[in-house]
């Protein structure tokens, strides 16, 4: 059968309304066998992703504690020979 043919048996507006209703059925297939499932396997690489980017904060706070110690200690370190250079007066180490 013809497109024509079916218009002039049926009419433009039955003959478009299948066309549409056909239309919807194949956006409804396409959305259920492939966007979501898709979508789907997004939400589980997003789901691994904020683990490891929480694994990573945790990881920074642990390194920046680190760091603040040794920068505490080597601060601990370098006083005791400031002080040595204010007794001589000069400035210098002794």
């Amino acid at each position: 059968m013809d497109v024509v043919q079916l218009v002039a048996d049926f009419g433009f507006p039955v003959v478009m309304v299948i066309g549409l209703g056909y239309f919807v059925y194949f956006v409804w297939q396409t959305i259920t066998n492939v966007i979501d499932p898709a979508v789907q396997d997004m939400k589980a690489t997003i789901i691994r992703l904020t683990d490891q980017l929480r694994l990573l904060d945790q990881d920074m706070i642990r390194l920046q504690e680190k760091v603040n110690t040794v920068i505490e200690l080597r601060d601990a370190n370098t006083a005791p020979k400031e002080d040595e250079k204010r007794e001589d007066g000069s400035g210098q180490e002794i």
